[in-house]
Formats: structure tokens, sequence, C-alpha cells
């Protein structure tokens, strides 16, 4: 099982969903708060409001989240986490474009990195009603 003590600061990045049900916001529709984190210190680099109706982060959204994680450390990393059961295609592309080895896994393999940062989540809004 992975954990973050395996990796230096911005060796390996996640990339994945921070609520579990879209977030309802009224007039402007669902969306899905699609979150980078680094592997190694679990820092939140970068995230984006996605509409829940889109299978997956646009080209322009998947480039801004990149380059938001890369303003950090000035680099970007080796390794890109993203959960198996998500789609994310486009994330993918962008990321091998970079240099950057995307590595599918069971999001249960993630859970030690982005367990508490759901969960921090969840507590403060909820499943995803309107807040």
């Amino acid at each position: 099982m992975l954990h973050p003590s395996q990796f230096q600061v911005n060796e390996a990045w996640i990339a994945f969903t921070l609520n579990d049900v879209p977030i309802a916001t009224g007039s402007d529709g669902d969306f899905n708060f699609v979150t980078l984190m680094d592997a190694a210190s679990c820092f939140i680099l970068s995230s984006a409001l996605v509409s829940a109706t889109a299978a997956e982060l646009s080209k322009m959204e998947a480039k801004r989240l990149l380059k938001e994680g890369e303003a950090h450390k000035q680099q970007l990393p080796k390794t890109l986490f993203i959960p198996r059961e998500r789609p994310a295609g486009v994330l993918s592309a962008e990321a091998e474009r970079r240099g950057i080895t995307v590595v599918r896994l069971p999001m249960d393999e993630l859970l030690p990195f982005v367990g508490e940062a759901k969960e921090s989540f969840r507590e403060r809004f909820g499943a995803g009603g309107k807040h």
C-alpha cells in the first residue's frame, strides 16, 4: 500500500475528485471539485470546479490545473496518480505531453493520501447539498 512517507515533495501528485456527490449550486447547476495534491505533503496544489455533466476536465482546465501545481515549486512531478474509477483521458494526455508518467490506481489505494481531505470536505460541505 502506498503512503506519503514513500515520496519526496513534488515527486508525485494525485488528481482526484474531492467531493463524493456533485455540489448543487442552484442556478449554476451541479459541480465536482477536482483537486491536485502533492503525494508527500498532502498539500492541495490546485483545484477546479467542473460541471457534473462533463465527463471529465476540459483541455483548458487540465492545463490550468497542472500549471497552478507547477507554480508552487517551479517544477512538475515525475508521476501523476489518478483514480481508475474516474475518466481522465484529457488530464492524462496533458500530463504525458509534459513528460509526467500517469499511473491509474484504484481509489482505495489513494485513500491514505486523499482520505483526510475528502473527510474534511464532507464535514464542511456535507454530502453535496447547497452551501
